[in-house]
């Protein structure tokens, strides 16, 4: 199997997309799609975007349900710090970083992704977005851990899109990454869950 790309150095690693691969049988990342936000020689962090709760946004941080991207549903970030919200947002091509906004990666006339602190009042911000998330909890990687993960083949790892992280149909996204890559990552998105039953 050809493999996907594979970064060279650890700083082109935010802003990719980690996918689990069919070995990473782990329940807390089986079939997960990851975002990195950040990762340097300290290690890595990011959110699983493919995993929505059955919890509304609404219930844990009410003032950002009207503007939380369909299904307006808390996603399940990572296994790291669950009793924790992270607000991922998109902005548009040119816009300058709104109020309460920390752009990640991407940049000012191309769109970027960004975090936004979930203690700014929501009518301050909204206008300049177009994508809000809210994840609780996250996932981190200790220094060089991701780097062996990646090595042992737990992960493929692919550019993002700007969409991704905000899908309207997250639960699909693994497999909709993966045959957007063609070759025979494409191959990958029809494995069963159960590899053993292949």
């Amino acid at each position: 199997m050809s493999s996907p790309e594979q970064p060279p150095t650890s700083s082109t690693l935010a802003g990719r997309l980690l996918l689990a691969t069919p070995a990473l049988t782990d329940e807390n990342f089986a079939r997960s799609v990851v975002l990195v936000l950040n990762h340097d020689e300290d290690g890595a962090l990011g959110v699983v975007v493919n995993r929505p709760l059955d919890v509304d946004v609404e219930s844990v941080l009410p003032g950002w349900q009207p503007f939380a991207t369909a299904p307006g549903k808390l996603f399940q970030g990572g296994p790291v710090a669950l009793d924790s919200a992270l607000g991922l947002v998109a902005v548009p091509g040119d816009e300058p970083d709104p109020v309460g906004v920390r752009r990640v990666f991407g940049s000012v006339g191309l769109g970027s992704v960004g975090l936004v602190d979930l203690d700014t009042p929501p009518e301050a911000v909204v206008a300049q977005l177009s994508g809000l998330r809210i994840f609780a909890g996250y996932a981190g990687w200790s220094a060089a851990q991701l780097e062996a993960e990646i090595a042992e083949g737990a992960w493929f790892v692919v550019p993002a899109e700007a969409r991704d992280p905000f899908s309207d149909t997250p639960r699909e996204l693994w497999g909709q990454v993966l045959r957007r890559q063609g070759g025979d990552l494409a191959l990958v998105a029809s494995f069963p869950q159960d590899v053993s039953m292949n």
